[in-house]
This record gives structure tokens, sequence and C-alpha cells, in this order.
């Protein structure tokens, strides 16, 4: 093996057709472009969407809605499952990372607890909000509301 004598694989390199290169070539003429009209000149592009006049989708289906770009989403948690993670790991402070570890949240979710379920475990529960019932609930548990 040489390098006068590498070699494209077979078959992997296509020549291009030489379109408008005479009548001899066969593809003179029209040059594939078929007789007349507007997809036969030059410059021609049809218009995204373009249905051939008939009422594209786009115009046909009404708009309704918004998106508020203020909307701010939280990741909801449950408090039952803030006893759960207490029972099984054994811990008094429910952060953010600890809910990762977990599994429940993502990197950079914002967390929101919610009042679903039973607390028994006095927690220490960091996160970004809580429902008025959650932070009821964890202060009943004689635990401490920290909001980030």
């Amino acid at each position: 093996m040489n390098l006068n004598n590498l070699r494209p694989a077979k078959g992997s390199v296509k020549t291009s057709k030489r379109i408008g290169r005479g009548q001899g070539s066969g593809r003179g003429g029209t040059s594939t472009r078929g007789h007349k009209g507007a997809k036969s000149r030059s410059g021609y592009s049809r218009k995204f969407g373009f249905e051939g006049g008939q009422m594209p989708l786009q115009r046909r289906v009404p708009k309704f809605g918004f998106k508020n770009i203020n909307r701010v989403e939280y990741k909801a948690v449950n408090i039952e499952m803030l006893q759960a993670i207490a029972e099984n790991k054994e811990v008094s402070v429910i952060d953010p990372e600890v809910l990762r570890q977990a599994g429940l949240v993502s990197k950079n979710d914002l967390v929101k607890i919610l009042g679903n379920g039973e607390l028994k475990a006095k927690l220490e529960v960091k996160a970004h909000a809580f429902s008025e019932s959650a932070a009821k609930a964890i202060e009943a548990a004689e635990g401490t509301v920290v909001k980030l």
C-alpha cells in the first residue's frame, strides 16, 4: 500500500449529473427542468408551507392562547416523599441536593413542596417554594421551613 495507489472504496464516490452541457450529453435543452413555468426558471424557490395556491394549513387553523414569558416552572414534591426519604436515608435536612440524589428532581430544577401525604419526621426542609398546607404540616411535625 503506497500513497500513489490509494483509491476510495468501490461505489463510495459518485459523479454528479452534468446538466445543461449541450444536446449530446442527453441533459441539454430543458436541463431536466421540464417545460416553462416558475419551477423551470433560475432563482425559483417555493415559499415554505406553500400548497399550490390552496389556503395553507398555518392560515386555515386559528390561533389561540399565549406563552407567558415570566412563568416559573417548579418540580413538585409531596411531603409523603420527604417522609419516605427521611426513613430510607435517615436524614434530618432535606434540600434540592438530597432530592436530586433520590432521583426526584434534576440538577437545575426549582423545587416546590406540596402538602399531599403525612409527615411524622422532624425535618429541616429547604426548597424554592412551599404550599401553605405543606408548610403547616412541616411545622406541625416540629420541623423548619427554609425558602431558598
